[in-house]
């Protein structure tokens, strides 16, 4: 469940934004064998404020403040910060930052790829949150090249830092474990979007480039199913309030596997009908 409270003021050069939310989360597994049940139930309380002022014509500051208290976790406080500069009607750039948290879950993409089987239940008492720290700078372009044409280009560039985050760790027995290893996962990297517009099509054109890598208690390594290398490519029709007809390629370079092999490259193609 999510639940929030909220009352916001808009100014003639400033907005408000505060308020309180409650999340829930309960997860009950049916046993059929002698594994230990997976069973939580995780509460969230979170308090939070935000600002958004007009410092010119040219620079939007946001700026916020929440504070969350997981049940059998503790509480983090998450500042954050953003600036929009409007270079002029074509260009505006962003500049942004701030703190987080993730609560241990067995649910991830780690554990997916093996359906789950054999990984013992999150313990509070072993496990923590997952913080990270992040940063962010874009550039974005738009334009009309003629009065069907048009033309959107934004580069993005990223850093992200989780401190103690957790491995998928596997044991003697077959069993895994997630453990929040003495280290840190340092995750930085470029996003480059195009986006072409002729009338009733659109196509997107994107690639990102991933640097991630892991130190633990002092060893790096390159961190698993992470791709460097990626491609977003989405062709699109659309007749407004009727149909919608995409079609979508999606490219990822080899990636390291948690057995430490090298998985090849792939292609994911899909084509998309909405009435």
């Amino acid at each position: 469940t999510f639940s929030e409270l909220a009352y916001s003021y808009n100014g003639a050069i400033s907005e408000w934004v505060a308020g309180a939310n409650l999340y829930t989360d309960n997860f009950k597994e049916d046993g059929n064998t002698t594994f230990p049940l997976r069973d939580y139930n995780q509460i969230t309380y979170g308090a939070f404020v935000q600002n958004t002022v007009k410092a010119s014509q040219w620079l939007d500051i946001e700026t916020g403040l929440r504070g969350d208290y997981v049940v059998d976790y503790g509480f983090s406080l998450l500042p954050r910060v953003s600036g929009l500069f409007k270079i002029n009607n074509q260009l505006t750039s962003r500049i942004g930052g701030g703190l987080g948290y993730k609560t241990p879950t067995i649910f991830t993409e780690e554990s997916e790829r093996i359906q789950y089987q054999n990984v013992r239940p999150i313990d509070s008492d072993f496990n923590t949150l997952e913080k990270s720290y992040g940063v962010n700078f874009d550039i974005n372009y738009k334009t009309y090249i003629t009065n069907d044409i048009s033309l959107s280009v934004n580069q993005l560039f990223f850093f992200t830092n989780v401190d103690n985050p957790l491995v998928l760790t596997p044991f003697s027995d077959d069993s895994y474990q997630f453990v929040n290893i003495d280290g840190y996962l340092n995750t930085k990297g470029t996003e480059t979007n195009v986006k072409l517009g002729y009338k009733d099509f659109k196509l997107f054109l994107g690639y990102t480039y991933t640097n991630a890598s892991i130190d633990d208690s002092g060893i790096k390594s390159e961190n698993p199913l992470t791709s460097k290398h990626r491609l977003n490519n989405v062709l699109m029709y659309e007749v407004e309030d009727q149909w919608k007809v995409g079609l979508e390629g999606y490219y990822y370079s080899p990636q390291k596997l948690n057995d430490g092999t090298i998985a090849r490259e792939y292609w994911i193609f899909g084509l998309m009908i909405e009435k």
